[in-house]
């Protein structure tokens, strides 16, 4: 896909680039995002470049990750998001971080959601999956904040740093935006 910037009133969402490496090194340095991400630890240079120049890069042109650099409005780095495809058709995963800094102000809620109807609306996504570690509060309202139903934990859901660990999981689907679906759904009857 061809890369795709993204607005909202106060945010621009766009493709990482070299020269975003600063930044992302810069906002990686902080523990939080290295405990709770799957980020390397400790994070390097070298990390932001693979990040910046390569990883990201190569997501967009074979459609397995489209990563956006979340920029403020005074042009700063105020987050990362992603959005990954699953193994089923139609299902992607989000996943976001935000720099210390710029914490606190829905920022993050914000770029979700514009992100999430981009994925309905061009990538065919029928249904948006979000994880994360089990006790990573700030994601979790994140998500509840944007829509996302939770729909229980994952025992072993994890692999980070090389320690499998529980997490929290759930999704948004189209029609909690108002957004039709690709495909039919019918959710289940509870039993009488």
């Amino acid at each position: 896909m061809e890369a795709t910037t993204l607005t909202t009133d106060r945010l621009r969402l766009r493709p990482f680039g070299p020269e975003d490496t600063e930044a992302v090194y810069e906002a990686c340095q902080d523990p939080d995002i290295r405990r709770w991400t799957i980020v390397p630890s400790p994070y390097t240079r070298s990390d932001a470049e693979f990040f910046t120049e390569r990883l990201c890069p190569e997501g967009w042109r074979d459609g397995s990750t489209y990563n956006f650099a979340v920029l403020g409005e005074d042009g700063a780095l105020t987050g990362a998001l992603g959005i990954t495809r699953r193994t089923l058709a139609g299902t992607y995963e989000v996943g976001y971080w935000t720099a210390k800094e710029r914490r606190g102000r829905g920022y993050m809620t914000e770029a979700v959601l514009c992100a999430a109807r981009w994925a309905f609306t061009s990538l065919g996504c029928d249904r948006l999956e979000w994880r994360a570690e089990v006790g990573n509060v700030p994601s979790r309202a994140v998500a509840l904040r944007a829509g996302f139903r939770m729909e229980g934990e994952q025992r072993s859901g994890l692999l980070n740093k090389g320690v499998r660990r529980d997490t929290w999981v759930g999704a948004l689907l189209p029609s909690d935006l108002g957004l039709p679906g690709t495909e039919v759904y019918v959710p289940a009857v509870a039993a009488r």
